[in-house]
């Protein structure tokens, strides 16, 4: 698969993520490096719906050893995740 463009994917996973677990908190502001799970944005059923997306959108499966804080738990960390599954 091509190179994927970082802002594309930061944009879409922002997207995902304020529409599906940030509803009502439009003045709450998410950076690219917040933990989801400290923040209280995604609990462990999130999480599940996260990878869910993350699978569809870029067409690959995230295994059980894969499904930690390191590669889900803020846009930063599914970026480079995202691009290492990738490449």
């Amino acid at each position: 698969m091509a190179a994927i463009d970082q802002n594309t994917v930061r944009k879409d996973l922002r997207d995902f993520i304020i529409e599906n677990f940030m509803v009502g908190s439009e003045n709450e502001t998410l950076h690219d490096n917040d933990s989801f799970m400290e923040r209280g944005i995604v609990d462990s059923t999130g999480v599940l719906e996260l990878t869910s997306f993350v699978e569809e959108k870029y067409a690959f499966t995230i295994e059980d050893d894969e499904m930690l804080p390191e590669n889900l738990d803020s846009i930063d960390n599914l970026v480079k995740f995202i691009q290492k599954k990738l490449n």
